[in-house]
């Protein structure tokens, strides 16, 4: 029995759509099939270190149609919860350059005084030295809440991988033995809310397509999706006997979602 067809899919990126700057096999196609039918698309990435606007470029240069309004990722959702839950907070950023460029866009200031910071955002940094963690532990022993972008502990690259946001948000957990408050990424709700309200559907006219049983399948399974996990990244078969969540689908190519 063939896969049945839904009114929207959610994609990620990395691992599922391409790997690196390398465009996986039947993505264009199953893409192009999906929107000539109707159905509703979005993207869905946990890696902060681009804008939104970086990544419709990426997708287009790898000869996809995107558009602005399909694209979520989490700086895009960290700014959106703070607006919502902390307007007008003073941050210390411990992340890169595009985060900080949306934070600052949407109006937030900034701040490297423990008694000025009000909130502490850990995310992918590259650029993490012993300073930035300084800075978190004054701030946060002087009362400042922890929240995070993601919580993958590697970004894959071709041939390896570089450590993520976990990293970072254990760093700052240990030396200040308190834990993180809320992350904003994939699996968390809040992400899944997001894409929900772009797509404007329910969760569960919806399907979610990743490699990562951990991160897409966990989300898309805790908001009543219907999962397809593709073999193309992160997550192998052998994986699904400890997966929490299980996929409603398991795929080796994306092209199996046509049939």
């Amino acid at each position: 029995m063939g896969i049945p067809r839904y009114d929207g899919y959610i994609f990620d990126l990395d691992g599922t759509i391409y790997l690196g700057e390398i465009l996986l096999p039947g993505a264009a196609e199953l893409l192009a099939t999906l929107r000539s039918e109707g159905r509703r698309v979005a993207f869905l990435s946990n890696n902060p270190t681009k804008t939104r606007e970086q990544y419709v470029a990426k997708l287009r240069g790898l000869g996809l149609v995107a558009e602005l309004g399909e694209v979520v990722n989490s700086s895009y959702v960290m700014v959106q919860w703070l607006l919502e839950h902390a307007p007008g907070a003073t941050l210390f950023v411990c992340g890169e350059a595009p985060l900080i460029g949306e934070l600052e866009a949407a109006g937030f200031r900034f701040s490297e005084r423990a008694g000025e910071i009000e909130i502490v955002v850990a995310s992918f940094d590259r650029t993490f030295v012993y300073h930035k963690l300084q800075v978190a532990f004054d701030a946060i022993r002087a009362g400042a809440r922890l929240v995070a972008t993601n919580p993958d502990r590697f970004c894959p690259v071709p041939g390896g991988g570089e450590p993520d946001a976990a990293a970072i948000i254990a760093a700052i957990e240990a030396c200040t033995n308190t834990r993180c408050e809320v992350n904003v990424g994939k699996p968390s709700p809040i992400m899944a809310r997001t894409v929900s309200a772009m797509l404007q559907l329910p969760s569960e006219r919806c399907l979610m397509v990743g490699d990562r049983l951990m991160t897409d399948i966990a989300m898309g399974a805790g908001a009543g999706m219907a999962t397809a996990l593709v073999l193309t990244g992160d997550s192998r078969r052998a994986d699904l006997a400890t997966a929490p969540a299980r996929p409603t689908y398991v795929i080796e190519g994306l092209l199996e979602l046509l049939g």
